[in-house]
């Protein structure tokens, strides 16, 4: 059952499409300790047959929270000037990056580190005093590839490091042009209409796929990452023009059926390709290399089209639910991955079935994600570093009954 949109001061839809966003990302690195590709640590008997349904959400995963983050910012930026929405960003992302570089991420350098040694016993490497060389980035941990661990890193923190420049960029082109955000919004609302609604950005992030990843790749590490910032800005600037669009709202709405389609049909090419060249060989030819980048962006796109849609058609109310998990998701990014990295690489050594040791590991990674939250949202000198503003709950709760 569904309900009429409500006015376009506040997305409740916006909001449960990033708590939803943020949980399938617990998921899908969940199975990164499954699947062949790279990662910190690594599960002994890998699962080839996961990576089709790691490739549901792999191509937009990030590029529509990098869109919703836009949108989230376009309703602080109505609501404040452009130095507030500055001060209010910095101070509520540069304390949990610096405090997940210094104290969350390590331990996933650590046992990096440490399963490396054990796979490779003459490498002389050595975790003895780990996080004074972390921190002070005299580690010297070098693989026998010649490929070094850099430290401190951000990991997965990097999709705050980004949203924080994007922030700051944004914020000197609000300085400089104050009705910014209208004309992005009339800009967006002209070019995606009718069929352009889908082909323009199919186009924009085909041409992208094409011409910079093949170069540029995709590193993390703000500088150079030429690729990743083309696609993540853009979407960043996107979601910052269609927050309070009804026009493209509606015309989401429309399409999320012939949308999902596509994207579903654009999945399935893309995960037998990836299955089909798996060990590089055969190795693609030039040409279908081409055609699978564009078959990438219309998964990416017509998959956020959908998303969007649905949830403009279907989730359409608040309620303290989702006041609740829409606070929560920024501590359950911070903490989520140290979590599976440590719980999964003390997991393995258990030999439980697999099927069983994945079960443990998701439902022990999201209870350790809300009593994180819980704990956090407590205590006044710590609510900050975990990304949460205001008082504590007990406070606030207090303060609610005397003023009532």
């Amino acid at each position: 059952m569904t309900t009429p949109a409500p006015p376009l001061d506040r997305r409740y839809d916006l909001d449960w499409i990033r708590v939803g966003a943020f949980f399938l990302l617990i998921l899908y690195h969940t199975g990164m300790f499954y699947v062949p590709w790279d990662w910190h640590v690594k599960s002994p008997h890998i699962v080839e047959g996961l990576m089709p349904f790691m490739l549901l959400t792999n191509p937009w995963r990030l590029t529509l929270l990098f869109l919703v983050s836009g949108a989230a910012t376009r309703f602080m930026a109505d609501k404040a000037t452009v130095g507030a929405l500055t001060r209010a960003r910095v101070a509520r992302l540069a304390p949990p990056l610096v405090f997940a570089m210094l104290v969350v991420v390590p331990p996933q350098s650590y046992y990096q580190v440490v399963e490396y040694i054990a796979l490779h016993p003459n490498s002389g490497l050595s975790v003895d005093h780990f996080w004074l060389r972390y921190v002070t980035g005299s580690g010297h941990w070098c693989g026998l590839d010649g490929h070094c661990l850099v430290t401190p890193t951000w990991n997965h923190m990097w999709f705050v490091a980004y949203l924080l420049f994007y922030t700051v960029v944004l914020a000197l082109l609000l300085l400089v042009w104050k009705t910014a955000g209208q004309a992005i919004q009339r800009a967006a609302e002209g070019l995606l209409r009718g069929a352009g609604l889908l082909v323009w950005p199919i186009v924009f992030l085909g041409f992208l796929r094409a011409t910079l990843y093949p170069r540029f790749g995709e590193t993390h590490a703000l500088i150079g990452d030429h690729y990743v910032h083309a696609v993540s800005f853009s979407a960043f600037l996107l979601g910052f023009g269609l927050a309070k669009s009804e026009a493209l709202r509606d015309r989401l709405t429309a399409v999320r059926w012939p949308a999902l389609i596509a994207a579903v049909a654009a999945w399935a090419g893309w995960a037998i390709y990836v299955w089909t060249y798996r060990h590089d060989t055969p190795v693609p030819s030039p040409a279908l290399k081409l055609v699978m980048r564009f078959v990438f962006a219309t998964d990416t796109w017509c998959a956020i089209v959908a998303i969007l849609g649905f949830g403009a058609r279907h989730l359409t109310r608040g309620g303290p639910v989702l006041r609740y998990l829409t606070l929560g998701v920024f501590p359950f990014y911070l903490v989520h991955q140290t979590l599976i990295v440590v719980m999964a690489y003390h997991l393995a050594k258990l030999g439980l079935p697999q099927g069983l040791e994945g079960a443990i590991l998701v439902v022990a990674t999201f209870a350790g994600c809300f009593a994180t939250y819980e704990i956090a949202r407590r205590v006044p000198g710590v609510r900050i570093l975990f990304g949460l503003k205001g008082e504590p709950a007990k406070t606030a709760a207090h303060r609610s009954t005397a003023l009532a």
